[in-house]
């Protein structure tokens, strides 16, 4: 981010307050200890492993993209895996490695694509927003290639300028007709709104959401702490849609029609036996996106996505695990039904070199916005 985000245009306003609703809302168990959220998973994943005789046939529900999507997965490879025609749906990307002369390789795919800033760059490999960022102009580009290490696939991608952003679970049964929608959570960046007398910190410890976990937001604002903004402007505070980067998420389940079901299932079904992950994208209108349009795709997810509507303000913590187990036994049940179909997994070990390889991927990399 170059400098302190602007307020949103006086058009998006309600827009923003459909989608931000409850955004104050902070869930006490939102930023427990991970082996407290994710350690009955893994239990569970055990479990189902002896189950089904196989700890990693959960990865052939989507046999085509390795791991299934659990991790270590290439974003460019899946996007490109998407029909001809469904690739309208996504935000044109190039994916090119980094070194000597990313940045002109970066800006040679802007000008093959028609890009203009802003940009987002990510890693082609990574998770939870690591090394993700909006980028304004040719320095901030340059700078934020040069803190990469060589030969890292990174991605560049058009920045889509509609305020919402959503994150929809779609799972398909082999062999059914059609998928479904499981789950749909809109995602939002918690915003102070400055008062011209209060410093940007001091407005941070102030939100009644980011005031009760500042250690999340503070550090990436570092050298904007001082700062005081001038009165009405709106900053929001992360840019990744992510949870992990302190995005508040909201259960929009309820407002998932067959029109919007028919449209990710034919973008989705464009694709090779994928059958179970996250859609991510952002979207022009609540209208619109009921509607089956008006939305750009950011990212297609395999089964390492999270059911993210998990995270949503009054989730009990055994809901959360609830959640968990119902969408990770359901990736159980579709790779047992894929292997019938004669794909085998490649193991255990397999997934566990893949993540050791992300984890090191993403240590390396720049911290994200």
């Amino acid at each position: 981010m170059d400098g302190l985000a602007s307020a949103p245009l006086p058009s998006e306003t309600g827009m923003r307050d459909q989608v931000d609703r409850d955004i104050d809302g902070l869930s006490p168990y939102e930023f427990l200890s991970p082996w407290i959220i994710y350690g009955p998973l893994v239990i569970v994943w055990i479990l189902l492993g002896l189950r089904y005789r196989d700890f990693a046939v959960a990865t052939l529900a989507n046999p085509h993209i390795p791991a299934g999507g659990l991790c270590g997965e290439s974003k460019g490879d899946i996007l490109d895996q998407v029909g001809r025609d469904a690739r309208a749906w996504i935000a044109p990307w190039h994916v090119f490695t980094s070194g000597n002369g990313s940045d002109i390789r970066a800006r040679e795919a802007m000008d093959r694509l028609g890009l203009t800033f802003p940009v987002v760059v990510k890693p082609d490999i990574g998770c939870k927003g690591a090394g993700v960022r909006r980028l304004d102009g040719p320095e901030s580009l340059r700078e934020t290639l040069g803190l990469y290490p060589d030969n890292v696939a990174v991605m560049i991608q058009h920045f889509i300028p509609h305020v919402g952003e959503a994150g929809i679970f779609y799972s398909r049964i082999p062999g059914e007709a059609t998928g479904r929608i499981l789950s749909m959570t809109f995602k939002t960046s918690p915003s102070v709104v400055g008062d011209g007398l209060s410093t940007l910190r001091e407005l941070v410890l102030a939100h009644p959401r980011t005031g009760r976990v500042p250690h999340v937001y503070l550090p990436r604002l570092a050298a904007q702490l001082d700062h005081v903004p001038e009165a009405g402007r709106r900053i929001p505070l992360v840019f990744t849609g992510n949870h992990s980067k302190g995005s508040a998420f909201r259960d929009a389940s309820h407002l998932v029609t067959p029109e919007l079901t028919r449209r990710i299932d034919a973008i989705l079904r464009s694709m090779p036996d994928f059958h179970h992950g996250r859609v991510d994208l952002r979207f022009a209108s609540v209208a619109a996106l009921r509607e089956g349009h008006g939305f750009q795709i950011i990212e297609i997810n395999g089964i390492g996505s999270e059911p993210i509507h998990m995270w949503a303000p009054g989730t009990a913590l055994a809901d959360i695990y609830r959640i968990q187990f119902r969408f990770y036994g359901r990736a159980f049940r579709i790779g047992d039904l894929m292997r019938r179909r004669g794909h085998r997994s490649s193991g255990a070990f397999h997934m566990l070199r893949l993540w050791r390889r992300q984890s090191a991927l993403i240590a390396s990399y720049p911290p994200g916005h």
